[in-house]
């Protein structure tokens, strides 16, 4: 069965490029012009990937990210000018897995499509880790920390997993990028600023222990049993 990709883009032309260049790798495609219309086409069709602009009237972008984290985990790639810096940060906030930026190639836009199809069923196949304060189910997207479930997005989750699965070592911010978000994304360490930041608050919640430790100029090392210092 083919992989469903949603497309949503109030710019009409975009999404027929968008439909006729995914489809020729033999994605399941369908678009939508609003996002009102594309919650509808998500609860009743339930794609494999959501491609969509940030700009759109009504619904933004960002909005649409929101609505679509309460109930799925299904990745999520935003399209942004580049001027929209500080949006594309919030699109990250509220739970969209990666970015392009236009104007962009096809070819960089597969490539990314691809990574994120690529890694749901690679971590459903992986087992559960349990170390120190963390209880993580892979396959069930589940996190306990000690004792108690936290919710994370897609992208929080299998960046606490990579740590999780190199507790105690020191992890590159190349390292880091490029395995839970693909090579095209080594140098876009706004990515890592954001999740780490999001990652951080959830696991501490109320105590005083630090799970991620800064090294700094290199990148994160994983504490599993937590730190006060």
């Amino acid at each position: 069965m083919a992989e469903r990709i949603l497309v949503v883009d109030d710019e009409i032309q975009i999404t027929r490029v968008l439909r006729a260049s995914l489809s020729a790798q033999r994605y399941d495609v369908r678009t939508a012009n609003d996002p009102e219309e594309a919650l509808r086409l998500i609860e009743e069709w339930q794609p494999d990937l959501i491609v969509t602009d940030l700009a759109m009237p009504g619904m933004s972008g960002v909005e649409l990210c929101r609505k679509v984290r309460l109930t799925s985990r299904t990745p999520i790639l935003v399209l942004s000018v580049r001027e929209q810096e500080q949006a594309k940060i919030e699109a990250l906030d509220a739970g969209a897995d990666d970015y392009v930026t236009k104007p962009f190639s096809t070819q960089e836009l597969l490539a990314r499509i691809r990574a994120h199809l690529r890694r749901a069923p690679e971590r459903a196949g992986e087992g559960p880790v349990e170390i120190g304060d963390f209880a993580i189910d892979a396959a069930a997207h589940t996190v306990t920390v000690r004792g108690k479930a936290v919710h994370l997005t897609p992208k929080e989750f299998d960046l606490l997993l990579l740590f999780a699965r190199n507790a105690g070592k020191v992890m590159t911010h190349r390292v880091l990028l490029t395995s839970v978000w693909g090579a095209q994304s080594a140098q876009q360490p706004e990515y890592l600023r954001v999740f780490v930041g999001q990652l951080r608050k959830k696991l501490q919640d109320d105590t005083l222990k630090e799970y991620i430790q800064t090294e700094p100029w290199v990148g994160y090392r994983f504490l599993p049993e937590g730190s006060t210092e």
